[in-house]
């Protein structure tokens, strides 16, 4: 199992809008999220910085699969003007942090 993690920023004064968002996540987009094989999902928030965390078997398939997803992209569409937005152009994808060291 993979352990990934990511970064990305909110605009400054949504950050409740960014919390309350979330709160009423799409259930079609959650689905589809759990479809693509993500699993343990985590967004912490540390001023106007996002810090994600999730787990995957199979990171390819599931940016392929997240890629495909019309809720997914419909979600990137309505966050967008709140979030400052740092992707990597090979995926669409955040940068994905490199995991450094780890405790079981």
């Amino acid at each position: 199992m993979g352990h990934y993690a990511w970064v990305l920023g909110v605009r400054p004064g949504y950050e409740d809008e960014y919390k309350k968002r979330h709160d009423e996540i799409w259930p079609e987009l959650a689905a589809d999220i759990s479809a693509a094989g993500l699993r343990n999902y985590n967004i912490f928030r540390h001023g106007l910085t996002l810090i994600g965390y999730f787990e995957c078997d199979d990171l390819p398939a599931a940016i392929k699969a997240l890629g495909e997803s019309d809720a997914n992209k419909r979600w990137g569409e309505y966050m967008a003007p709140i979030m400052k937005l740092d992707a990597d152009p090979s995926t669409g994808f955040p940068y994905l942090l490199p995991l450094v060291w780890r405790m079981d």
